[in-house]
């Protein structure tokens, strides 16, 4: 379904994304793992084409396929008309708006009026909370349920591909499970592939069909859920099991990596 080929992202003379290729498969949830600053961000802004070269209007190198069109020139509007939604970090709901208007800001895009409240419904059926709370203003909602209706909102421009960054930030672990649950329920029922960035390694690892490592804007390993847990090095300094962690030991294990 998404086949990123060589990609490079630049923050002015820094290059965060250091020639990454990947694939993600129609009906998976695919995991984009790593720790603080590898980039697991970057990588979504650049497929949603937020960073390009504005001489070339491109990326600063690779090429990017989804549904085996290449995207990687078109305007983000564009890609998400095509089929691909994105949650941002920190959720970006629009805090003066209820969550009615929330939702139906998801739906810009599209004039199907019927299609719409079919689509308002699902959303409903998957976050049953904001149907009581259609009324609220988005930024009093707890985060939580901040994070529901921005999963709702994406959901509203009836994606092919979802894209969520960071879902379980902020979130206490029982809300956790409850968005990681939902998120399974949208892959299962509705036949959206996912694509998701998390720091939380063990719950990304349970839901995920296949996970990517990212470490320095590189992409180290690659491989299913089981085998990723029992790699030694995984369990310990992702997954918090297995050795004690030292400076030392991490150290080794990051040039252990590079050359992967």
């Amino acid at each position: 379904m998404l086949k990123v080929n060589n990609i490079e992202t630049w923050y002015d003379l820094i290059r965060a994304l250091h020639g990454i290729s990947f694939e993600i498969n129609q009906g998976d949830v695919v995991a984009l793992l790593g720790s603080n600053g590898a980039g697991k961000t970057t990588v979504l802004k650049t497929i949603m084409r937020l960073f390009y070269d504005a001489k070339t209007e491109q990326p600063e190198k690779g090429t990017i396929e989804f549904l085996g069109t290449p995207i990687q020139r078109r305007d983000t509007s564009a890609i998400v008309k095509m089929g691909i939604g994105y949650v941002p970090e920190g959720r970006e709901v629009f805090p003066e708006l209820n969550v009615l208007e929330n939702l139906l800001m998801g739906a810009y895009t599209r004039n199907d009026k019927d299609g719409i409240q079919a689509d308002l419904e699902n959303v409903f059926r998957h976050f049953p909370i904001l149907r009581e709370r259609t009324k609220q203003q988005a930024g009093l909602m707890s985060g939580g349920e901040q994070q529901m209706l921005a999963i709702g909102r994406a959901l509203m421009s009836r994606p092919k591909l979802l894209m969520l960054d960071e879902p379980s930030l902020g979130l206490s672990p029982l809300l956790t499970h409850e968005i990681f649950q939902i998120i399974k329920n949208i892959n299962e029922q509705d036949g959206v592939t996912i694509f998701l960035v998390e720091q939380n390694v063990n719950m990304a690892l349970k839901y995920a069909h296949f996970a990517y490592l990212l470490e320095n804007g590189r992409i180290v390993r690659a491989d299913t859920p089981a085998v990723l847990r029992e790699d030694e090095d995984i369990k310990e300094f992702y997954l918090g099991i297995a050795r004690e962690q030292s400076v030392k030991g991490y150290k080794r294990y990051r040039r252990k990596v590079r050359f992967r």
